[in-house]
């Protein structure tokens, strides 16, 4: 039964790095002593070194060893050992080129599908969907596909922020963004809140946080999702 917590972020105003979501994390990591990090996203350019140790002392907090995926020398074999998973956020195409790259895509939905729990936080939850099409991220770097696991039949975009009426920005919001992509694709895309998540536990899709999340459907009004709103229906 697949087991996963997909988050729109890793840190909310005013706590420290994942603290809001920890009491979730122990439930979903539940018996794992260790979990197998992914560093590849690189948030503001930090090493993977940098970034594992900044993940080590949050789950230190839970009592949840932590080692990098890099620090390993098959990463494959990494994936194949784990028995917990988080990728972490960053830049998306950074993160998938690096899951390409390594080859680990296919062996880390295998055993995430054969029950591993797994953890995302915003790059680290767009490559859930079925594509990474729908981040917010600038492409610096080409990678293979812009396909990812495909662990919920949609997308997500993750800190979706809603307009600010009061602005004097012209520029596009995430709606319109998303809009543009309905005009070629199908997919259907959820905007996520900051401090909001969803729970996968096998079939079922749970929205999970105090905030509504906003879905987006081709040729359709964009619905508004309240907390505890079963999605299955996007499975």
């Amino acid at each position: 039964m697949k087991k996963l917590l997909i988050a729109s972020t890793s840190t909310v105003h005013g706590k420290g790095y994942l603290e809001y979501i920890l009491p979730e994390l122990s439930e979903l990591f539940k018996g794992v002593h260790e979990i197998l990090f992914i560093p590849y996203a690189r948030p503001g350019g930090k090493s993977h070194d940098e970034y594992t140790e900044i993940v080590k002392n949050a789950f230190e907090k839970i009592n949840i060893r932590v080692k990098g995926i890099h620090e390993f020398k098959n990463p494959i074999d990494a994936v194949n050992n784990a028995k917990g998973i988080f990728t972490g956020g960053g830049n998306t195409f950074l993160l998938i080129k690096q899951l390409y790259d390594n080859k680990v895509i296919s062996s880390i939905k295998n055993v995430v599908e054969n029950g591993v729990p797994y953890f995302g936080t915003s790059a680290g939850s767009n490559i859930t969907g079925l594509t990474i099409q729908n981040t917010n991220d600038m492409p610096i770097i080409y990678p293979p596909s812009f396909n990812s696991f495909g662990f919920i039949n949609f997308n997500i975009n993750p800190h979706y922020l809603d307009p600010d009426p009061t602005s004097k920005h012209m520029g596009e919001t995430r709606e319109t963004r998303i809009n543009e992509f309905h005009t070629l694709n199908k997919i259907p895309v959820l905007g996520l809140r900051e401090g909001s998540w969803l729970q996968v536990k096998g079939s079922k899709l749970t929205l999970k946080g105090p905030l509504f999340a906003r879905l987006f459907q081709q040729g359709k009004q964009p619905v508004e999702l309240a907390p505890e709103s079963d999605l299955s229906f996007l499975m």
